[in-house]
């Protein structure tokens, strides 16, 4: 049987009259609670796309999230967030019991309440709005208290002034809202150990055998996209992890391998610095020297003589 077809949202007030919710206070800015709701959107399992940026935090009883192939083992608030145009999906992975109404707050945040501020372009460092679904941010109950607080604040605002100034404070407050959640997924990269460095053990392994097999001097360095995908994560997730695991971007860690491998050719083979530079794909010889300068500060020459 084909999955339906997702719903789409244009607009807040859209989804408003679809969930039998009053016009929202503010076109462009709005906080839903999930108890609120009074109209179901669809049946389970369904699939909604928002042309805004949307940040919810869901429970619901007596159910499992599932995220692709994975389900959810926790029990706390689930943070996901979704930038306009993305798919959030919700199915019944238990098939045994009665579902119940979920719990939870959603703000939505139209692209044109953010123009001309702060956060037009900067709300694009927030790598979470490009995750995937299962990787999601899992809330401890202080840091749930903290975000929803928040939220309390920002509903507040827009219900009693929406003039320019309110407008700002919004902004500010959404800001706060983000950078905790920065903060929060650097704590989940850490407390979640397992997970995460069993992503960063199946990288290793898939460079290693991308390395040997020849492919640099084919391909080149595999790209950030190529790596996520074959650990099934998104190439933002996978750069967040490793910066907050190793201090390196994605591409810092490829360059590092890269110069580890240059290093084991100059000083055990035979093979001329031109012939290295080929099978770790530089086109260019001056290419390599130069990044093998910025990473040794000596030259690839210069590392192969120290071992004669």
């Amino acid at each position: 049987m084909n999955a339906p077809a997702p719903y789409r949202f244009h607009t807040i007030s859209e989804y408003h009259k679809a969930a039998g919710l009053p016009n929202p206070a503010h076109p462009l800015i709005s906080v839903i609670h999930m108890d609120d709701i009074q109209a179901p959107i669809a049946e389970i399992p369904f699939s909604i796309i928002f042309d805004y940026y949307s940040v919810s935090l869901k429970k619901v009883m007596d159910m499992q999230f599932k995220y692709g192939q994975q389900i959810s083992d926790f029990d706390n608030g689930v943070l996901f967030f979704m930038a306009p145009g993305q798919i959030f999906g919700l199915e019944n992975v238990n098939h045994t019991f009665e579902v119940h109404r979920p719990e939870g707050w959603m703000l939505f945040i139209h692209p044109d309440f953010l123009w001309n501020t702060s956060l037009a372009k900067g709300i694009k460092k927030f790598e979470f709005f490009n995750y995937s679904v299962n990787e999601a941010l899992y809330l401890s109950d202080k840091e749930e208290q903290i975000l929803t607080n928040i939220i309390s604040q920002i509903e507040q605002e827009y219900n009693t002034h929406i003039d320019p100034v309110g407008e700002n404070i919004i902004i500010a407050l959404i800001e706060l809202l983000l950078s905790y959640a920065e903060r929060f997924y650097q704590r989940q990269f850490i407390t979640r150990k397992v997970a995460s460095h069993e992503i960063l053990t199946r990288m290793e392994d898939f460079l290693a055998q991308y390395f040997a097999s020849g492919a640099l001097a084919e391909k080149g360095l595999p790209s950030v996209s190529m790596i996520a995908a074959q650990l099934n994560i998104s190439p933002g997730y996978l750069s967040s992890l490793l910066k907050t695991l190793t201090g390196l971007s994605t591409q810092q860690h490829l360059h590092d391998k890269l110069i580890e491998l240059a290093k084991e050719k100059l000083s055990t083979t035979s093979l001329s610095v031109s012939e290295i530079a080929y099978e770790l794909g530089f086109e260019h010889l001056q290419s390599f020297s130069k990044m093998f300068k910025t990473k040794t500060q000596v030259s690839p020459l210069a590392f192969r003589h120290s071992f004669q």
